[in-house]
């Protein structure tokens, strides 16, 4: 029988390598017009000066390419297989981007009521009620946007309280979830989340947005505005 050849992880580097940063796919997103994929941040930051892939020079879309992304899950957990230590090397580094994130967002106050109000966010992660805890964190602002017709103003009367804090992965739909839960919203009703005035896609996770659609706008402040709008559905 003969010898099975044994495969070096460089012998799979063209197709497991981004083409912009040279290093390994992180977070591989591939664009749906050529099909080309790339690490996440280096196609977004990309496409803040061009609508061009990089790779083919085929114009993705006329204004917004962004929305041709799309994320391969299953490329990167082939990619975390074959390069020994890399997921942990990757989920290390979000913990760290993200506790950073947390501590600007609690603007560096160590005040007594400040160091007790961590006290307590730290006491509440080791609850076993929250399934997402061990996830990085993010905090949003859930505003509503007014319907101009009369009807939707006396039926939605926004939330009482405003402010969440929920995994980076949650996506869109489960926001819109919560929302109707929370607004006891009609069956006729339907929502759309909106960040910065742009519609955001049910599989967006908050992380995206935050990276897509708010940070790389230049809005610095925290928490994450993003607003919500009731709306009739005649479908």
């Amino acid at each position: 029988m003969a010898a099975q050849r044994k495969h070096l992880v460089r012998d799979f580097n063209h197709y497991i390598t981004c083409y912009v940063c040279k290093g390994y796919l992180i977070k591989p997103t591939t664009v749906t017009e050529c099909l080309h994929t790339f690490c996440k941040r280096c196609i977004v930051q990309h496409f803040e000066d061009s609508n061009d892939c990089p790779k083919c020079g085929i114009q993705v879309h006329e204004t917004n390419p962004l929305e041709m992304l799309r994320l391969d899950n299953t490329l990167e957990e082939i990619i975390f297989k074959l390069v020994p230590g890399l997921r942990e090397k990757e989920q290390q580094q979000e913990i760290e981007f993200w506790r950073k994130t947390k501590s600007k967002e609690n603007g560096g106050d160590d005040s007594p009521r400040a160091k007790r109000a961590r006290m307590d966010d730290d006491d509440e992660e080791d609850g076993d009620h929250d399934h997402h805890r061990s996830d990085p964190q993010i905090a949003i602002c859930l505003d509503c946007l007014r319907n101009n017709s009369q009807s939707a103003e006396n039926i939605v009367k926004g939330l009482m309280k405003k402010f969440i804090r929920c995994s980076t992965r949650v996506t869109v739909g489960t926001i819109k979830k919560f929302l109707s839960l929370k607004l006891k919203l009609p069956t006729s009703y339907e929502l759309d989340v909106l960040c910065n005035g742009e519609i955001m896609g049910k599989d967006h996770t908050m992380e995206f947005i935050y990276m897509t659609r708010w940070r790389l706008r230049g809005e610095n402040s925290y928490p994450m505005v993003l607003q919500y709008r009731p709306r009739i559905d005649f479908g």
